[in-house]
């Protein structure tokens, strides 16, 4: 019976770890919180050890610095492209009708959506095209950095379960 419920576990454990990893990608996950959750129930199984709740805190930190920075990139590109609200409406709609048509729709639905925002307000195929181009690289480096700090976290749970 013991075994049953470390395998349990860990099936737990990773499948959190991986929706967490997908989420960093598919914008509807929400991919650090889940990874988070899944080294929280690892410590609540195995006596916070040796996942303290000091280091789940620093996992905490590292998914609101995940959170924030997405975001305050997303915000910044936005701005330096000059992403008018009406694009960001756009950018809003092209990612929920974006998740329905799988990794290609994640991409295009929110750089569509921008360049359809934008053509609602100005009526300018240029400047329409020029918010889409922002959106799409705001995205791309909100998804990295949010990434590289998803698998810092999952890396530090390896490893400080491999340390023991």
């Amino acid at each position: 019976m013991e075994t049953l419920l470390w395998i349990l576990l860990w099936a737990a454990v990773l499948g959190l770890m991986l929706a967490g990893l997908a989420g960093t990608v598919i914008p509807v996950l929400p991919g650090p919180a889940l990874i988070l959750a899944g080294a929280f129930v690892h410590a609540v199984f195995t006596g916070f050890t040796p996942i303290t709740w000091s280091r789940l805190g620093v996992l905490a930190l590292l998914a609101l610095l995940a959170y924030l920075f997405g975001n305050v990139l997303i915000a910044l590109g936005a701005r330096h492209f000059g992403v008018s609200g009406w694009a960001a409406a756009g950018i809003t709609v092209g990612t929920v009708v974006g998740v329905f048509f799988g990794p290609l729709g994640l991409v295009l639905g929110p750089v569509l959506g921008a360049v359809l925002g934008e053509m609602v307000r100005t009526r300018h195929l240029g400047e329409s095209v020029r918010s889409g181009l922002g959106a799409l690289y705001a995205l791309l480096w909100s998804g990295l950095v949010t990434l590289a700090l998803a698998c810092a976290m999952v890396g530090l749970f390896v490893w400080w379960v491999w340390q023991g």
